[in-house]
């Protein structure tokens, strides 16, 4: 009631003065802005629904939360109303567009036996019964503070941050157990640096658990990170790795390199890049990102030493030998498991068909004849 006459009254209507178009206008105004808005969040962020699917997922989720905030906020000040409707409304519509962008994803996660529509039809029947026992609970609640008319006075205040909360940790520990069968370039590194050190693939609930929801989308401190794109013309490629590049034919779908790069306190780090052709399958990503995982651990091994190539720049003849062992061996060790690989990731259900990549992950390079 009081959010409706917060409304009206920033509208205008109940003054003589008032013109229903006025309010016609504002009411159309704060609704349009809103769709725009979720059509520019749901173009701009197309490839992230699949990609960090948990985490775009989770931040809607508390965009959502914070746009009921702002609603209960408009009867306190009823000359912002259409402000804040405007915001909180943008807000509903992208938490909405990420919803109906990600729910079958989520829901494909627990059809085991291909039941997708009964999976479908129980996540619609649990909606329901939820949102009949939150009506229920505020039907209870008005009535026991009907006769404290008073002190009813600003209390939704209190009681929405508790609900709130609640609703975010039951998002939080729902999406902790969605185990996603599709391969991303994190998954795909979980799966074959465990493959690396124990031998075997790990299953999609492992890998969920190790992946994790990600909320700030900052991964874990790691001394040399992989990375899949194109060359970046701000990041320095050492002269020992270049060799790398300068030996690509015709038969290759991929090379690895070491880049530089400047960390966030402007110091120097580095990252191993694995940068695809055009025309590439998903045998060549996965056969790729192998190979650079078998390089990191060739480097790590002898880490100390790699370090102070890197600290001095050290280009010596031994230095491009040691590399060029490195690179090779983990190449003719890629091929050598891929195949073994793959058919036990079938076999623990992953889906190896196709890589699911971000847009930047997704530029390919190709020689000036294809």
């Amino acid at each position: 009631m009081d959010w409706s006459q917060a409304m009206f009254t920033a509208m205008g209507v109940g003054f003589s003065s008032s013109l229903p178009s006025a309010a016609a206008l504002n009411w159309v105004l704060k609704d349009g802005i809103g769709r725009l808005s979720r059509c520019i969040y749901t173009a701009s962020l197309a490839s992230a629904f699949d990609t960090n699917l948990k985490r775009v997922r989770f931040t809607t989720s508390v965009l959502f939360v914070a746009s009921i905030g702002l609603e209960l906020l408009t009867p306190t000040f009823p000359q912002c109303f259409l402000l804040l409707a405007t915001i909180a409304n943008i807000s509903k519509q992208i938490s909405l567009a990420c919803y109906l962008a990600t729910r079958s994803a989520v829901h494909q996660s627990f059809a085991i036996g291909d039941n997708l529509g009964e999976i479908s039809a129980k996540a619609q029947i649990q909606t329901v019964c939820f949102d009949i026992l939150g009506l229920m609970l505020a039907a209870i609640v008005n009535m026991c503070i009907e006769s404290h008319r008073r002190q009813q006075a600003g209390l939704h205040y209190l009681i929405y941050p508790f609900f709130a909360a609640m609703d975010l940790f039951g998002i939080y520990q729902g999406l902790k157990h969605v185990h996603l069968q599709t391969l991303t370039k994190d998954r795909l590194e979980i799966i074959l640096s465990t493959w690396i050190e124990c031998g075997y693939v790990p299953s999609p609930a492992e890998v969920s658990d190790k992946e994790g929801v990600n909320l700030l989308g900052v991964k874990g401190e790691c001394s040399w990170p992989i990375r899949i794109g194109c060359l970046n013309p701000k990041d320095q490629i050492p002269k020992w790795s270049m060799k790398t590049i300068q030996c690509i034919t015709n038969e290759d779908y991929y090379f690895v390199c070491v880049e530089f790069f400047k960390g966030l306190k402007r110091t120097r780090k580095q990252s191993i890049l694995v940068s695809v052709r055009e025309g590439a399958e998903a045998v060549h990503i996965i056969m790729g990102l192998l190979q650079a995982c078998y390089i990191r651990r060739a480097v790590l091994m002898n880490s100390t030493r790699w370090e102070i190539i890197i600290e001095e720049s050290n280009a010596s003849d031994s230095t491009m030998e040691d590399w060029s062992v490195i690179v090779e061996n983990a190449k003719r060790s890629a091929e050598r498991d891929v195949s073994n690989l793959i058919d036990q990731m079938v076999e623990m259900g992953w889906m190896v068909k196709n890589i699911l990549l971000s847009t930047q992950e997704q530029i390919r390079y190709s020689f000036v004849c294809d």
